[in-house]
């Protein structure tokens, strides 16, 4: 085996990211999202880019009121 085989398509990495976090959101709510996030950022080993995505996407959201 070469040390290729590892690695992973950046589709299938940021898949695995969002289901991990989708997941790690509803297993850990006294957790912040911005925590998982970042946590989720590392786990990938993210672009800048797709870092940016789950930010703008999947960040805390604003409180109304």
């Amino acid at each position: 085996m070469s040390g290729v085989d590892h690695i992973q398509p950046s589709g299938d990495r940021m898949r695995k990211a969002i289901k991990w976090l989708s997941d790690a959101v509803l297993s850990h709510p006294d957790k912040s999202r911005q925590r998982l996030l970042e946590e989720a950022e590392i786990r990938f080993d993210l672009s800048p880019k797709e870092c940016e995505f789950l930010n703008c996407n999947f960040g805390e959201f604003p409180k109304e009121g």
